[in-house]
């Protein structure tokens, strides 16, 4: 539901990724006038639809439409965004049924690109329960790929730029093009923007462009690596959706015989 251009984008990439693969997918848009209830009612019809063994719904929704309630709505087994108030516990206590899709791929990333968070001093900004506060959870969690240190930052820290810089790993996940600038990062911090923002470029056949919630032309050149955007965070997280897929199809069908 809505026009947010990043999660049009996102749409997009999930759509051509599973027909690439030969899932079987369908993408429902809602009129903006659907009610709640109406959005409640379709996602429960599809929990108990065979042919489907992941949902997800598209964030963010219109303000006036409640995210932890269409979220909430979707079976804890076909919940593939690991937004389910039992799936983000799981992740919680350490027993995870399936990973969130944005934090796994950040994690992915770190792991296959040779910067395993063990020992590191990860710094978060952005708290939000789809990015932020499970990443922090799966960093600072014991044993192979955990064992970070890990500061989470928000809109209420004071004085950003005094833990930014003591990040040997940056993820930046906040939502506002070029939050983080090059004065407020050392030399060699691996950083991960996790941002996707559009903004006006009259010079682009569009009339815009994407960027990140980092400086990137400035900070490339400062860091040790740096994640694009686009083609950096959000193709992982859409490889972490069809994994999670798949992992739910097989959960399901084992649970049916």
């Amino acid at each position: 539901m809505g026009d947010d251009p990043a999660s049009a984008s996102y749409v997009r990439q999930k759509e051509k990724a599973a027909h690439g693969l030969g899932f079987f997918s369908e993408t429902t848009v809602l009129p903006a006038r659907t009610t709640e209830g109406e959005l409640v009612g379709l996602i429960t019809s599809l929990n108990a639809d065979p042919r489907f063994h992941g949902i997800l719904v598209q964030l963010p929704l219109p303000p006036r439409l409640s995210a932890e309630r269409a979220c909430g709505a979707v079976s804890p087994a076909k919940d593939v965004d690991c937004l389910h108030p039992e799936n983000m516990g799981r992740l919680v206590r350490g027993d995870p049924y399936l990973l969130p899709c944005t934090p796994h791929a950040v994690h992915q990333i770190l792991l296959r690109s040779g910067y395993p968070p063990a020992g590191k001093h990860v710094v978060i900004v952005g708290r939000s329960p789809l990015v932020g506060r499970p990443l922090s959870i799966l960093l600072s969690q014991k044993g192979a790929g955990g064992d970070a240190t890990v500061t989470l930052c928000h809109s209420a820290t004071p004085d950003l730029g005094a833990f930014t810089r003591q990040a040997d790993i940056l993820v930046v996940a906040v939502g506002r093009p070029r939050t983080v600038t090059a004065d407020v990062v050392r030399e060699g911090t691996v950083i991960i923007d996790v941002g996707v923002n559009r903004v006006d470029d009259p010079s682009h056949p569009k009339g815009y462009r994407l960027v990140g919630d980092t400086d990137f032309g400035a900070l490339r050149e400062k860091a040790a690596a740096i994640t694009p955007v686009p083609g950096g965070v959000g193709p992982m997280t859409v490889t972490m959706l069809l994994v999670n897929t798949v992992a739910a199809c097989e959960a399901q069908t084992q649970d049916a015989r």
